[in-house]
């Protein structure tokens, strides 16, 4: 990246004024290169000079910043990406990249094509990103597509850096709830053929289980009620499992959300791992009985306060049971480097008891990481939409984007960090206007795909034979460049932040700095080739940064609109 060729040089700067016996010899602490806020400061900045001042002092020398950097600064080489350094405040060394290398960066830019932007952080460890992964007893209401907007897009920026993916949705289908979930569907199946079967107490009242039940007869007729109930719902049980999963798999799809891997918490307790993992702990005292239940020391581990029970008075096992081995199935068996789990906020008291999990299997706890989400608050008209699973008035996330369109779901439930809650306005998500974000992008994006069309029209060639860029001296032309040079520090943020929500922030910076330049330069000109061919060569690489952004984010990048 240039930050860190910058950093390079900065380093290689600082040791050849040393050699010559401008500076002492010292240990210089780690360079930090930063972008300054105001345009005037340079492209980036670094405060070497007040650390290379400290650690003389450490070192029993005396030192002054601003004289320390003017030395560092006169051994920076003029050429190449650095056009000019400055010094700054009391010590600050201002870099300015040079227009000439700033120009020839827009042909690398086009040559890269959909490559564009992507960096190696992750040098191909593997990754696995679980979301979603909500019960498979119902449509998913709108609340999880915030979950599955920013796991899958922190997936996307993953890959563009480097590391191997894999998207996973953990099917809860062994716990209580299914069982219930099972029963609700036999009482709607039954009802359906007259019969006054009573929905379970605890049972599931959405109009959907209706829909569900139609599935089953249409396809099987009256058959489960010619056995008895207790056998039906048995049978019932993967049945409703292949109507709810390809329902949650149809559902997602419409925001463009694909897995990789569906894995099922039952497998867990079909091949015995939940039972082997659970006698490994007990071997090594990571289990106790008390209470008549089974319990897992988590105490033992971080900084848990409460030991879990892993199986209860009943002899049924709970969701924490499942969950050691889930992990232990992730990190050994599949052999993941690292998993991120994307939870809602209202798992955060779990957090701890899985960081002991990773303790008591001989995993480093810093190889998974929670991401926890704020909640959405839904608005329409100003009002906000409540909503009830249980009391069957559900707003699936189908609706959702059936009412807004995938693409604004996605943008709007990724423009915060994960840890903010969002009010989500479909009145203005709805809007097709350069008011709505995602529009606005999108249109630009749009915009330069129908002037290359315009521009063939009027005989002037998108690709020349000969260099042009040189002829970019405008300075909206030139911001657009930097503009650009941002993309990959933008990824690898956003993989040190675990949230891509910048992105969103930088698709629109990118689009207006770039409407700036169509407003002040005009791109086709047939009377001046050379220039039109070199503005054509920046449009196509500010598209090609447009549709990398949006595509990270899981959006779309419409030709036209």
């Amino acid at each position: 990246m240039m930050r860190d060729q910058i950093k390079l040089a900065i380093e290689q700067a600082t040791a050849a004024a040393q050699a010559a016996g401008q500076l002492p010899a010292f240990d210089l602490p780690a360079v930090e290169i930063l972008r300054p806020k105001q345009a005037d400061h340079g492209d980036y900045s670094t405060n070497v000079a007040m650390l290379a001042a400290a650690a003389l002092r450490k070192a029993g020398h005396a030192g002054n910043p601003r004289a320390i950097s003017q030395i560092i600064a006169d051994h920076v080489p003029a050429d190449g990406p650095i056009g000019r350094v400055e010094i700054a405040g009391p010590g600050f060394i201002n870099i300015f990249l040079a227009e000439r290398w700033l120009q020839q960066q827009v042909n690398h830019i086009v040559r890269a094509g959909d490559d564009f932007g992507n960096i190696n952080l992750g040098n191909g460890a593997r990754w696995q990103v679980e979301y979603v992964s909500a019960n498979p007893t119902g449509p998913i209401h709108y609340g999880g597509a915030r979950n599955g907007a920013l796991g899958d897009a922190l997936a996307n920026v993953l890959e563009a850096a480097g590391y191997v993916v894999q998207r996973e949705f953990y099917v809860n289908d062994a716990g209580n709830q299914f069982s219930i979930f099972a029963a609700t569907l036999y009482a709607r199946y039954a009802q359906l053929f007259g019969h006054d079967e009573p929905i379970p107490e605890d049972g599931y009242a959405g109009e959907y289980m209706v829909g569900y039940a139609q599935m089953l007869a249409d396809q099987h007729g009256d058959r489960f009620l010619h056995m008895a109930k207790a056998d039906a719902v048995a049978e019932l049980k993967p049945l409703s499992e292949e109507i709810v999963l390809a329902a949650l798999q149809a559902e997602l799809g419409k925001l463009g959300i694909q897995y990789d891997r569906w894995f099922r918490e039952q497998s867990l307790y079909d091949n015995g791992l939940v039972h082997e993992i659970l006698e490994k702990l007990r071997a090594q005292g990571d289990i106790a009985e008390r209470d008549g239940a089974v319990w897992f020391l988590a105490s033992k581990y971080s900084q848990v306060d409460k030991d879990v029970v892993v199986i209860r008075s009943n002899g049924m096992p709970t969701y924490f049971a499942s969950d050691i081995a889930y992990h232990y199935d992730k990190f050994v068996v599949r052999g993941f480097d690292r998993v991120i789990n994307v939870w809602g906020v209202d798992h955060q008291g779990h957090v701890s008891r899985m960081a002991a999990i990773m303790q008591a299997l001989g995993l480093d706890p810093a190889r998974l990481t929670i991401v926890l989400h704020g909640l959405v608050k839904l608005i329409r008209d100003g009002q906000e939409v409540k909503l009830s699973k249980r009391r069957g008035n559900l707003i699936t996330l189908g609706e959702v984007v059936d009412e807004v369109g995938a693409d604004a779901v996605r943008f709007n439930l990724l423009t915060r960090g994960p840890e903010s809650a969002i009010e989500f306005d479909l009145n203005l998500a709805a809007q097709a206007s350069w008011d709505n974000p995602v529009c606005y992008v999108q249109y630009s994006h749009a915009r330069i795909c129908s002037m290359v069309i315009k521009a063939k029209q009027e005989g002037v060639a998108l690709h020349s034979e000969l260099d042009h860029s040189a002829l970019l001296t405008h300075p909206a032309e030139i911001a657009v460049i930097r503009k650009l040079l941002e993309l990959e520090e933008q990824i690898e943020w956003a993989v040190e932040k675990l949230s891509p929500h910048n992105l969103t922030h930088y698709g629109t910076d990118l689009a207006k700095t770039f409407n700036g330049f169509y407003r002040d330069c005009r791109v086709v000109d047939p009377l001046d080739p050379a220039l039109s061919a070199a503005r054509l060569q920046l449009c196509e690489a500010a598209r090609l940064g447009l549709a990398k952004t949006l595509r990270l984010l899981g959006i779309a990048a419409p030709t036209s609109m």
